[in-house]
């Protein structure tokens, strides 16, 4: 059994635990955390962002080289729970204690600002080194931290990325390579990325509506999230499954019938040993776009249909997170089962459930997690499909 031993996190929906629990509890209706912004897309149109609000604190300044913000709302997470993690290391040794992070943008953001001071003022300053928009920094970053000796590597598989760190930290333990492995991962907000997103038509101009009739695509939004896992029984709440599966079907779009989605989830329930009656609550991932819903949908019903479990998409309260959403989503399902808060209702307030989609058991109406067994799912570009359990133990 590998357990969460500590947990870190920061998005939208506060700046810690505590906070992201009190918002969780107050916007699980029909609000939102996201803000409009009007200055990230280049076509001087306006956005909707799930961005973190307050100030991150600042990369030590003998680790300045890592200085993105990528890096901060990692360091963020970090802080939360640095005791933990130093008493692990402690007592296990910086050679049996791995770091596997996720993310999709690193630090993308400060070399498109540097590009642009160079462009602007036609010089060069020292702002700038490449590693820090290299996919590798954010391991980097807290491997120097931490002064580690174990394995370290970023996983970047679009907004699977966080889940196949977390998956990776598990077998690493499993396998025996290490005794623990603080994993996770960091997105955050960029032009390059909210531009992307722009040109393939896939951004919604209010704020997104998962599932809903009139949905027409996401928000973009950042985070960190830090899991500390161990083979030691430090909590009782352990990751009982992961699975995975790539189905290929296309660079951007799902396979239409959600096969590699069912896949995972599959895979995620045959290695936890549970049936799917055992499953109390799904965090789905709920993109709000028209094609990811239907695929998703149609999977969760094929496998769920005789006892389908309470479920629903948070990414209208904290954006989309790209590269660090399996891990902001985990956060959020470890709170539903750590602290006794209603499961995030879906908001249909100005669109109702589109009737054309599977009729899953969308959560609408005030309700506790009845089983303390959690699924929460990620799917990303390339039909690269992860599904993660945790529950109680």
């Amino acid at each position: 059994m590998i357990y969460i031993a500590a947990l870190g996190a920061i998005n939208a929906l506060g700046n810690n635990l505590t906070e992201i629990k009190q918002n969780l509890t107050e916007k699980s209706g029909a609000r939102h955390c996201l803000v409009e912004e009007n200055h990230w897309l280049l076509n001087g149109k306006k956005t909707w962002l799930g961005k973190v609000k307050d100030n991150l604190p600042d990369i030590p300044v003998h680790l300045s080289q890592y200085g993105t913000r990528n890096n901060q709302l990692l360091y963020a997470a970090y802080l939360q729970i640095q005791h933990e993690i130093h008493q692990t290391i402690k007592k296990y040794g910086t050679q049996r204690v791995a770091i596997i992070m996720g993310t999709s943008t690193s630090g993308i953001h400060e070399g498109d600002i540097y590009i642009k001071h160079c462009l602007t003022n036609n010089n060069q300053q020292n702002l700038f080194t490449y590693n820090q928009q290299e996919l590798g920094d954010p391991s980097s970053f807290l491997k120097a931290l931490l002064k580690l000796q174990g394995p370290s590597y970023t996983i970047s598989t679009a907004c699977t990325s966080s889940a196949r760190a977390i998956i990776s930290g598990k077998r690493l333990i499993e396998a025996g390579i290490v005794d623990a492995a603080i994993v996770g991962g960091a997105d955050s907000l960029g032009r390059m990325p909210i531009n992307g997103f722009n040109a393939l038509e896939a951004l919604s101009e209010n704020p997104c509506m998962p599932f809903a009739q009139n949905r027409n695509g996401i928000n973009i939004g950042e985070a960190g999230a830090i899991f500390l896992l161990t083979k030691t029984e430090t909590s009782d709440i352990a990751v009982l499954g992961t699975g995975e599966s790539s189905d290929a079907y296309h660079i951007s779009s799902p396979h239409p019938e959600g096969i590699g989605a069912e896949q995972a989830m599959q895979l995620a329930l045959d290695d936890a040993k549970l049936q799917p009656s055992q499953i109390g609550y799904i965090n789905l991932h709920g993109t709000a776009t028209i094609l990811n819903d239907i695929a998703e949908s149609k999977a969760v019903y094929r496998l769920f249909n005789q006892t389908l479990p309470p479920c629903s998409s948070t990414k209208h309260l904290t954006g989309h997170t790209l590269g660090s959403a399996a891990a902001t989503e985990l956060a959020i399902s470890y709170l539903l089962l750590e602290q006794n808060i209603y499961l995030p209702k879906q908001d249909f307030s100005i669109s109702q459930y589109d009737e054309n989609l599977d009729k899953i058991n969308i959560v609408t109406q005030e309700m506790m997690l009845k089983k303390p067994i959690i699924m929460s799912n990620s799917f990303a570009f390339g039909g690269n499909n992860t599904s993660l359990i945790i529950g109680k133990v």
